[in-house]
Order: structure tokens, then C-alpha cells, then sequence
């Protein structure tokens, strides 16, 4: 697959909330996940971290509210959207999450995804 139709693909699975195709389909084994510095995890390194830290982030969630995925942007090997989560965490309440994903693509498929958002 190419970059673009990566892109393509993501994008269409994420707005079903098909997580765990993306991951089966679009990720390298051996990828790395990195979310801003002070998150509860910051840095994965593979699928079976990733998996644990989404049951984690799917744990601590009493109620989803809705999500927006926005459409993607690609240059060269790389892949950027907007993600918006709406969700009530336990012990936090409800929270709207506002972030910038990025994505390295190698071979055909995802190596390293990056998050930006504030904590």
C-alpha cells in the first residue's frame, strides 16, 4: 500500500472505531507509539505495549461520548489528522480531548505514531 492509501485506510477505519483493525492491518510489529511527556505512558515500543496501554485507556473510561477524525494530510512518508475524543474518565469526568497524530510509514506500514495534545 502507499502512503496515501495508508492514509486513506486509517482514516475509514478509525471513524468506525475499528482500532484494533488498524492495528492488525497498518502496523508494523516492531512499531512505536509516543504520546507528550507527563502521560501516563509515554513512549510503546511494539503492538503488544500498544495493546496494553489501549485496554489501559479503554479502562479507565466510563462513558464515550463521540469522536471526530478529520481528514488526512500526507508528505512524503508521513501521515497527519486531527483526532477529537469526547469521553467522561473515572475519577476525572467528562473531558474533550483535542490532538495531532502523526504517522511514519516504512514498507507499507506504520512504524512510529506521534500524539500532541495537552495534558
Amino acid at each position: 500500500m502507499t502512503t496515501q492509501e495508508i492514509a486513506n485506510r486509517l482514516v475509514e477505519l478509525c471513524r468506525k472505531g475499528e482500532y484494533g483493525t488498524v492495528y492488525q492491518e497498518l502496523y508494523s510489529p516492531q512499531c512505536i507509539s509516543i504520546e507528550p511527556k507527563g502521560a501516563q505512558v509515554e513512549v510503546c515500543n511494539g503492538l503488544e505495549e500498544m495493546a496494553a496501554k489501549g485496554k489501559a485507556w479503554n479502562e479507565s473510561m466510563e462513558e464515550f461520548h463521540g469522536s471526530d477524525i478529520g481528514d488526512p494530510i500526507v508528505a512524503g512518508n508521513h501521515i497527519c489528522m486531527t483526532m477529537m475524543m469526547d469521553a467522561t474518565f473515572k475519577g476525572i469526568g467528562r473531558q474533550r480531548m483535542d490532538e495531532l497524530c502523526v504517522y511514519e510509514v516504512q514498507d507499507g506500514k506504520i512504524v512510529k505514531e506521534q500524539f500532541f495534545y495537552n495534558l
